[in-house]
């Protein structure tokens, strides 16, 4: 398959959707210049109206995992601690995205956030290992990886298994499994880039 046939090249965005975009960035880009100067009371709107704009865009990509309500936070905290860096001249949506991107991948790397003691002799729940038509994959990022890469990383990163229980589940060894896993993060990321926002 070709890359144009592989979808680098999107269908046009209806017009309503595009005047809604151009309204975002007129609107977001005033938020945030005032907000350089010190208003905060357009900076609180600009922090409320993105939350959920990046809860929305994470929640399609990755589906309702446990790990986007941390990485809307990350990715909130960055924004704010890098706000110096966005240059008024310059859209604003394409800076906050480049910075939600890089929170997701970071997100993904360190895995799920539950941690599981065990104690000597205990037995691992055995988890499903998701197949093509698993509900378990989530949202449309997942839908694009190789089955194979697929369930290395939703194993390890979505359920949380040590990188043995999910070579052994996978039947595979635990450096055959490291690789999958990132090459699927790498896939993930450059999933990511290539979307529109």
């Amino acid at each position: 398959m070709s890359a144009l046939s592989a979808g680098c090249l999107r269908e046009p965005m209806p017009i309503a959707q595009t005047q809604r975009y151009a309204d975002d960035e007129a609107r977001w880009s005033a938020w945030m210049i005032s907000a350089q100067s010190g208003d905060e009371a357009s900076y609180r709107q600009l922090l409320t109206e993105v939350s959920d704009v990046v809860e929305r865009y994470l929640v399609a990509r990755f589906g309702r995992q446990e790990f986007v309500e941390d990485c809307v936070q990350e990715a909130l905290l960055a924004m704010h601690q890098g706000r110096h860096t966005y240059n008024p001249r310059r859209p604003f949506r394409p800076w906050l995205f480049a910075i939600v991107r890089h929170k997701a991948v970071d997100c993904l790397r360190r895995g799920s956030r539950q941690q599981r003691w065990e104690t000597p002799g205990e037995t691992v729940p055995e988890v499903p290992v998701p197949g093509p038509d698993s509900d378990l994959s989530g949202g449309q990022l997942f839908e694009q990886l190789p089955d194979n890469l697929r369930q290395a990383v939703i194993l390890t990163k979505i359920h949380g298994l040590s990188g043995s229980e999910a070579a052994g589940q996978l039947g595979i060894s635990e450096t055959a499994l490291k690789v999958r896993v990132h090459r699927a993060l790498t896939k993930l990321k450059k999933l990511l880039e290539t979307q529109a926002v």
